[in-house]
């Protein structure tokens, strides 16, 4: 059951620009250790969402709430923001390491910046936190030395550095090859549970939200119209939901049972969607039997 005290609320949340207005009623909340997915259509302002928790933008209505306190709103003073600033991590995307920098001062930049620790202890987390994200002994490459998938694992130590309580995820598998990209999911599975940490992950990748999400969040038309698991979603009969998670590759299945599956595509079902075989490829005890055509040979 949940925890009636979220770690993260963003209740009624606003934001234009100019006349545009991207976010019109946003609410929704976190627990602690809890992985949230935001997915949508891109352009539709996800990282607009992202950016007002972070404290990179100001909502123009509604607020932020950080354990039951108010950190964000049209009337908050910045200040209060940055009182629990080093308490949220962002992994932007495509990591933004600085190009003029190792890979070592990178990780260190934060702690170097923010804490008043010895220069032997920062290079104890440098080593730690490339020990975690499964990169070591490359503290003394620069960026344009490493591939993109490296680039975002050292993005991501950097943003563990300084053990937020609430790590924030900008399209994390973007532009990363579908292995890489599992192995950036596993990283963000075993970070929350390694530090208990709670999670919020924009992406429009759905074979990254089955696998990774305790609970899965759509934006549309400036409003969250679904929040629940990824069973729960699997289920919804929203037309425009099902075009969404439909349209995307399905390599991870969020379902209750396997029973559940097997009812909800039948041998009839799949009979008359022969154009969609490829989603069944993989799933035990499917097996769709292709027609043979006999060949003469010349």
């Amino acid at each position: 059951m949940k925890s009636k005290n979220p770690i993260l609320e963003v209740r009624h949340l606003r934001k234009h620009f100019g006349p545009k207005v991207v976010l019109k009623d946003v609410s929704f909340s976190a627990q602690q250790g809890e992985i949230l997915c935001v997915i949508g259509q891109s352009g539709h302002g996800k990282s607009v969402i992202m950016k007002n928790i972070m404290g990179l933008m100001k909502p123009d209505g509604g607020q932020i709430l950080f354990k039951n306190r108010v950190i964000a709103s049209p009337t908050t003073d910045s200040s209060t923001y940055d009182e629990v600033r080093q308490k949220f991590g962002l992994l932007f995307q495509g990591a933004a390491l600085f190009d003029s920098m190792t890979v070592g001062e990178n990780i260190g930049f934060s702690l170097r910046e923010r804490t008043s620790l010895s220069e032997e202890a920062i290079e104890e987390k440098i080593s730690l936190g490339l020990e975690m994200v499964g990169l070591e002994n490359i503290q003394d490459l620069m960026p344009a030395e490493l591939s993109g998938g490296m680039k975002s694992r050292v993005g991501l130590a950097r943003a563990v550095a300084l053990e937020p309580e609430i790590m924030l995820y900008d399209e994390p598998t973007s532009a990363l090859d579908p292995i890489m990209s599992d192995k950036i999911n596993d990283l963000i599975l075993s970070l929350r549970d390694r530090l208990n940490m709670t999670s919020i992950v924009i992406t429009h990748d759905m074979s990254s939200a089955y696998k990774i999400a305790d609970s899965i969040a759509m934006l549309y038309n400036g409003k969250i119209i679904f929040h629940g698991s990824p069973a729960e979603i699997r289920a919804s009969r929203n037309p425009y939901i099902q075009q969404f998670i439909r349209g995307q590759r399905k390599i991870y299945y969020a379902l209750d049972s396997e029973n559940k599956f097997e009812e909800q595509f039948s041998s009839d079902t799949i009979r008359e969607h022969r154009d969609h075989q490829k989603l069944f490829r993989g799933i035990e005890n499917l097996r769709v039997e292709p027609k043979i055509r006999k060949v003469t040979p010349p």
